[in-house]
């Protein structure tokens, strides 16, 4: 009777393991729901304490995938695996797999060093690797950056916590610069009475540091104005576009010549 000795094996199989089986599905769907929660709970309660978003969104990262390998092994362990056997494999797929990805493990690295040092942090006018934006998200293997143009820029947090950072926005200012220059014929004082009051009459330049304006060439066939006003990191672009336009239409006012270069023709 094969017939009978399978089905009273498969019998047999299912009295031992059906229970271990049930508990370890229910242990990985309630973990798992509860993973969800206290993932929850930890932010809420960062939020509380003001740590900084960039810094909740790294550590809710790392407590939801520690509690979910934790749920796993325990799930693991009701239908009869050895979880010290277990947690060994771990440790030795971990080897191999850390040693096939070194640069993963440097880009994490990374990202820890930058959430320990915090040279940026979400929302910051940055420029790094080449790259120049404004910083949406610190993840735990990258960091994402929109640039001017709207482009998102992806870059590795190994490369980045290990290059040059840029941070336009930590001071709370930056310095427009600006080079204007204007006909030798012009009168020097009341061209930078001119530049000046440009600058005083732009709502968006700040008081304090003040705006200067000098002369900073002897150009071939211009004098030089370096136009140093500052702005709010939101307010540079405004400040620069608005400060060129306004600049002209109060040269052109004042009679005072913005010198182009002049070709001359010869008739052969």
């Amino acid at each position: 009777m094969e017939y009978q000795k399978y089905t009273d094996l498969l019998i047999s199989l299912i009295e031992k393991y059906a229970f271990k089986v049930i508990a370890a599905i229910l242990i990985l769907i309630i973990g798992m729901w509860l993973v969800k929660k206290v993932v929850k709970l930890s932010q809420k309660l960062m939020e509380l304490r003001g740590i900084d978003i960039t810094l909740q969104k790294f550590l809710g990262d790392l407590l939801s995938w520690t509690l979910k390998v934790l749920v796993f092994i325990t799930a693991i362990s009701q239908v009869g695996v050895q979880t010290t056997s277990f947690i060994a494999i771990l440790g030795a797929a971990g080897l191999a797999v850390g040693l096939a990805l070194q640069g993963s493990l440097a880009n994490f690295a990374g990202g820890a060093l930058i959430m320990i040092f915090k040279p940026f942090k979400v929302g910051d006018l940055i420029e790094a690797q080449g790259e120049l934006g404004s910083v949406q998200e610190i993840q735990i293997f990258v960091t994402k950056i929109i640039s001017p143009g709207n482009k998102l820029v992806i870059i590795p947090n190994g490369t980045l916590s290990n290059g040059n950072i840029k941070n336009y926005t930590q001071l709370g200012m930056l310095r427009v610069d600006l080079t204007i220059g204007v006909s030798y014929d012009a009168d020097i004082k009341k061209t930078k009475d001119v530049l000046m009051n440009v600058l005083s009459e732009n709502t968006k330049v700040l008081k304090d540091p003040a705006p200067t304006v000098n002369v900073s060439e002897l150009a071939d066939s211009s004098v030089n104005f370096s136009v140093r006003p500052w702005a709010t990191p939101a307010n540079y672009w405004d400040v620069y576009f608005e400060t060129i336009e306004a600049t002209k239409l109060a040269l052109d006012a004042a009679g005072i010549e913005i010198p182009y270069p002049h070709r001359v023709h010869i008739q052969k």
